[in-house]
């Protein structure tokens, strides 16, 4: 490794996203988890530090389906497409926070981020499926009893107003909330290192908007970020969503590779 020092930043490989009975199963991921684990595994010594996102969430979240309802008054069901025209039209109307949800809405389309969706209720605070998923967990235990450093959880989502895809920032970021701003400490922890290896889930969504964050609001990290394509899958239906981002990525001098060749070429 010629003395470079390596992060390995793994995104939310929660239960609910890797497990079949999670609530949000992405297809593949448990393949990927296990992929993990062993590159963990066989090159934890060339692996200075690890952290691991936890997407967190509330019940009554901004998408989730009871914060919505549809004229009749029945709860909105998962996967559901909310669009402001459709709001206005009366179509859907947020239970909580009225005239923000609009404006939140508008900003969102104004801005050209994902389209707004109603998932399954997913990594609920304190819940089995906000869990990292035991074969990460039983590899990262195994790497800092080995090496003597402990990994670094970072939490995203906790505020129930707005979608959290990337791991620097909220969609919108709320003014009063410091933990839907851009996460600069984050940033800068990450620049201190020679090379950022990244793995997760899912690849359609939290990976590529973290990924695009760091084409945006970190260009220092570009040249060091390695992104490792078969240890991450998509949502079922929503590569599409992914692909222009790791396109514009790699151009600008992302560099994807396996999990296979990752430490065992240049």
């Amino acid at each position: 490794m010629n003395g470079k020092t390596t992060a390995l930043l793994i995104i939310d490989t929660q239960f609910d996203f890797c497990n079949p009975k999670g609530t949000l199963y992405v297809p593949g991921a448990e393949n990927d988890v296990e992929r993990i684990a062993q590159l963990i595994a066989n090159f934890g010594e060339h692996i200075n530090q690890i952290f691991v996102t936890l997407d967190t969430h509330r019940v009554l979240d901004i998408a989730h389906p009871l914060f919505w309802e549809d004229p009749n008054g029945n709860t909105v069901a998962p996967f559901t497409l909310i669009t402001s025209s459709a709001v206005k039209a009366g179509k859907w109307t947020p239970r909580y926070d009225k005239e923000y949800v609009l404006s939140y809405l508008e900003k969102l389309e104004h801005e050209g981020e994902f389209k707004h969706f109603i998932w399954p209720e997913h990594c609920l605070i304190g819940s089995r499926g906000a869990a990292l998923d035991d074969t990460i967990l039983d590899a990262i235990l195994a790497w800092t009893h080995r090496t003597g450093t402990d990994y670094k959880a970072i939490i995203k989502g906790t505020n129930p107003l707005t979608e959290h895809f990337g791991i620097f920032r909220a969609q919108v970021p709320i003014p009063a909330d410091e933990e839907t701003a851009l996460d600069q400490s984050l940033i800068s922890e990450l620049e201190a290192f020679d090379e950022i290896i990244i793995v997760g889930e899912a690849r359609s969504h939290c990976v590529a908007t973290s990924i695009k964050q760091i084409l945006i609001y970190a260009p220092a990290l570009v040249q060091k970020v390695k992104v490792l394509t078969d240890c991450m899958s998509d949502v079922t239906g929503w590569g599409h969503l992914a692909d222009p981002i790791f396109s514009e990525a790699e151009e600008k001098g992302i560099v994807f590779k396996t999990s296979k060749d990752i430490f065992t070429t240049s």
